[in-house]
This record gives structure tokens, C-alpha cells and sequence, in this order.
């Protein structure tokens, strides 16, 4: 990709929308908005999804596109395409750590995210990088002892009338065994609803695997939404098998008191601080500084009493998320890595959890818990002076579509000097689609991790809950890990070309 061929793309398209290297895609059966966006009323699937979920576990990764793209040819749709690769996921790779390999299984639903939101004939290039990320991850879990979940335990399985307080029990006691024939029972006797309400809380309870599983819960949750909740039973059980991991601790942390566990167990008692009516407080600026300054500089304890402080004085959730959003692009400015990029993601999903529950208790938790963790993701990395919130704009030497490419050009060697130009663009737009476009486009020519699909479909999602100019400011501070036009290519686009040749 070069100036010129960037500069061609109209403002008022995706940028980088012309390219000629992904003219294949339009020989692709095209993936409707309507097809992508699944719905919620789904109760089978077709007949040819197992045969396609044995397909991606026995076809070898080099040839794998091109048996998916023949089925894809032959009528195969994207929602069984979808489908299949989260159950061959969660069939057939550990989730201990969730992390690592096991962002396969992360990644399916961030991946549908960007092809719901690409344009049609880039829809199939998302799901295809899932597809060889399944594959480099069952390589990995062979490697690695090659673990398979196993048949239920049938005899252990609770009765309805019990299985949700045996699903409680057995989470708070870290008993394993018991918590996988619970959530059995509960998945066969009881809705989605019950279900997460229940998990969402736990999943934000500990800070070890640096929040996958809170964020395993709201992937795993939204995945279902998108192919079914009748495939719930394995997706829930590797959830909660994931959940109780203890990274190798030989105590069991119901009867210890270990630091991943202190904030959760002292926010337990902190929810009763918090005064009636805290959500219909009003949305205050200087609320949302106050609440940056305590993640810039404060401990988990700190940033925790000052959310009940702020809510209590009368400031809205909102205000407190737009200063977790913008506080994580802050760290990642900061000390740009995977801690940080975690930061958002674990911010993201403690979002969603808080959208989607409907407990008092349990949304209180939520937000206290991401207060918590906030520092945490901080740890001991230096203040280096560069803080979202007085961050200078730097109008961009180019206008109109051609700022947009100075930006994504100059972004690999000059991150901050491109936040700074993203700021000032941004003061001149009325949405931030065109800079979405082209970040997810080149994400999908130049992504080699699961992150850069979990990152950037986190934060092109949250900017739309935001409150301005708290969104432009953490739209800006993502740049820090986007990728840029000099980034090299990945083969992964040249692949999926040839196996539609």
C-alpha cells in the first residue's frame, strides 16, 4: 500500500476500500447485513454443522481454507461457519490459562464483531483469520498434552430445583467437578438470563489470567447469541472450568487470602456504601477527572472508595465508565503491551456485564471491581507525563481523506504524535467512521495476534457509549495499538485469495 493508493479512497467510503489486493472478495458469496447479524431466535442448526465442526478439527492448517472455502461455495452459511468454529474451540482446547492459545475461542465473537460491521465483501476476511487462529491454537494444545473436554458426568448432574444453587456453591468452594455437573443442570433447566447473571459476577471476582475471565464471560455469552443457545451446554461448561482456574496455586482460595482475591472480597462489603438511587445520578466532567486522577495515581482500594464517593455525591455510572475507558487508554499510552491491552478488553467486558445485568448488587460489584483492577493492569509502570485527559490535538499537514492516511502512515513510528492528530481530526467529524473503517481494514490486512481483533472491537464499540470529548480522547490513545499502513502484511488475505481461486 502506498500515498496514492490511500489517498484515492473517497472520505466518504472506507478508507482503503480501492484496494486491489482484495478483489477477490467480490467473486465471495456476499454476507448480508441481515445473515450477519444473527438471530436471537435460533433453536438448531443445520445438519451439516457437526460434519463441519470433525472438518476443522482433521483438516490440516495449510489446507483448511480451501476445504472451508469449497464448503462455503457449495451453500455452507456464515452463521455455520461461525458456529463451527467456537464449538471446535471449546471441544478442543484448554481453557487453563484463558489466555494464550485459548484466544481462539476469545476471538470468535471480536471477529464477528468486525465482519457485522465491515463492508459486505470484506465479511468473510474476519472468520477466515478465526479459522487459521483455530488451527495454530489445536497445534499448540497438542503440543501441550492435547486435552479434549470430557462426556458429563451424568450422575452428578443436579436437579432443576437445585442446580442453581449448586452452581453458587461450587464456584464459592472452587470445587471444579461440582461446578461442571451444575452448570450442566442449569443449562438444560433454566434461560440465558438467570445464567449470566450469575457468571458475570464471578468472572470480575479475581484478578488472575488479568481479566480473560471476565471477558471469556461476555465473549462466550454474545457468541451464543450469535449461533444459538442451544450450543450452550460445552461453550458454559469450558466458561466455568476456565473460571475456577487458580494458576497453579496449591490453596484453594476460598480458604486463603491471597491478593488476587482482596479487592473483590472487600467490595463485597464496600456495595452497601453506596447510596439509594445511585443510578439516576447526572453526568458530571469533573467527576470523570476525579476518577482518572485516583486510576493515574491510586491503589485498588483507592480507586474503589472513590467510586462510592462520587456516586454518592451524585455522579452517573456513566461518568465513572467514560474515566475507566479513557484510564485504560491512558495506561496504554503509558506502557503500550499486553498488560494494557487488557485493560480495555477486561474494561469492555465489565461494561457489557454491567449493560446486561439486571441485579443491583452484582451491577455494583461490576463497577467497583473495574475501579479495582484498573491499578492492577498499572502495576509499578512509570508516569511518564502523557495523560489522555490534557493531551494536546496536532492538526494533521493534510485534509479531508488525505489526514486520514497522514495518520495511519505516520502511526508505526510516531504513535503519540498520531494520537495527537487523531484528537484534532476527530474535532472535524460528526462520527468516527471512516477512521473505524480503515483501522478495521487494516487490521484484517496486517493482524497477526488476537488482539488486534480484540482490541480494536472493543474500543470501536465502547467509543459509541462514551460521552464526548471523552471518546475522541480514548479513539485517539488506541493508536497505540492499531496498526499503520508501513505495518507489513500478513499472509492471511493472500491465503484466503487463493483458496477461493
Amino acid at each position: 500500500m502506498n500515498r496514492r493508493t490511500f489517498i484515492r479512497t473517497s472520505a466518504g467510503t472506507a478508507a482503503l476500500s480501492g484496494l486491489s489486493s482484495l478483489a477477490f472478495l467480490s467473486r465471495l458469496p456476499r454476507v448480508t447485513a441481515a445473515e450477519a447479524k444473527l438471530p436471537a431466535n435460533i433453536v438448531q442448526l443445520h445438519a451439516e454443522v457437526e460434519p463441519l465442526v470433525r472438518l476443522l478439527e482433521q483438516t490440516p492448517r495449510e489446507k483448511v481454507l480451501e476445504e472451508i472455502a469449497t464448503k462455503i461455495k457449495q451453500g455452507t452459511t456464515y452463521r455455520e461457519i461461525v458456529a463451527a468454529i467456537l464449538l471446535a474451540g471449546v471441544r478442543n482446547i484448554q481453557p487453563r490459562p484463558i489466555g494464550f492459545k485459548f484466544h481462539a475461542v476469545l476471538v470468535v465473537n471480536s471477529a464477528h464483531l468486525a465482519s457485522l460491521a465491515s463492508a459486505e465483501g470484506d465479511r468473510w476476511l474476519p472468520i477466515f483469520w478465526a479459522i487459521d487462529q483455530f488451527k495454530s491454537s489445536q497445534a499448540a494444545d497438542v503440543r501441550e498434552g492435547d486435552w479434549t473436554m470430557g462426556a458429563v458426568d451424568e450422575s452428578a448432574v443436579p436437579p432443576s430445583h437445585k442446580a442453581r444453587q449448586a452452581l453458587i456453591d461450587a464456584l464459592d468452594n472452587w470445587d471444579e467437578s461440582a461446578a461442571d455437573a451444575a452448570i450442566v443442570g442449569l443449562v438444560r433447566t433454566t434461560g440465558a438470563h438467570e445464567i449470566f447473571e450469575i457468571l458475570c459476577r464471578y468472572g470480575a471476582r479475581d484478578f488472575r489470567e488479568i481479566g480473560h475471565k471476565e471477558i471469556y464471560v461476555a465473549n462466550s455469552f454474545r457468541a451464543l447469541e450469535a449461533i444459538g443457545w442451544h450450543h450452550a451446554e460445552p461453550v458454559l461448561r469450558s466458561l466455568v472450568y476456565g473460571m475456577l482456574d487458580r494458576n497453579g496455586e496449591k490453596q484453594n482460595p476460598a480458604h486463603a487470602d491471597l491478593p488476587a482475591d482482596r479487592p473483590f472480597r472487600r467490595n463485597l462489603e464496600s456495595v452497601k456504601q453506596i447510596r439509594d438511587g445511585w443510578l439516576d445520578g447526572k453526568t458530571d466532567a469533573d467527576a470523570t477527572r476525579s476518577m482518572l486522577e485516583a486510576i493515574r495515581q491510586g491503589s485498588a482500594l483507592d480507586t474503589s472508595t472513590r467510586v462510592i464517593e462520587l456516586l454518592n455525591r451524585g455522579a452517573a455510572p456513566q461518568s465513572l465508565f467514560d474515566a475507566f475507558f479513557d484510564g485504560a487508554g491512558e495506561l496504554l499510552m503509558r506502557q503500550p503491551g499486553i498488560i494494557a491491552i487488557h485493560a480495555t478488553t477486561f474494561t469492555n467486558a465489565a461494561h457489557y456485564a454491567f449493560q446486561h445485568c439486571r441485579d443491583e448488587e452484582t451491577r455494583k460489584l461490576l463497577i467497583l471491581q473495574n475501579a479495582a483492577f484498573l491499578p492492577l493492569f498499572r502495576g509499578n509502570s512509570t508516569d511518564k507525563g502523557i495523560h489522555i485527559d490534557t493531551m494536546d490535538p496536532l492538526a494533521p499537514k493534510s485534509t479531508g481523506a488525505a489526514a486520514l492516511e497522514e495518520i495511519f502512515q505516520d502511526l508505526r513510528n510516531d504513535r503519540l504524535g498520531s494520537a495527537r492528530k487523531v484528537l484534532s481530526w476527530m474535532s472535524t467529524q460528526s462520527n468516527p467512521k471512516a477512521f473505524a473503517d480503515a483501522a478495521r481494514r487494516l487490521i484484517f490486512l496486517k493482524g497477526n495476534d488476537a488482539h488486534d481483533y480484540k482490541f480494536s472491537a472493543a474500543v470501536l464499540e465502547d467509543y459509541q457509549f462514551m460521552s464526548a470529548p471523552w471518546r475522541d480522547r480514548y479513539l485517539a490513545a488506541s493508536v497505540f495499538n492499531l496498526k499503520g499502513t508501513s505495518d507489513p502484511d500478513n499472509s492471511l488475505a493472500q491465503r484466503t485469495r487463493a483458496a477461493f481461486a
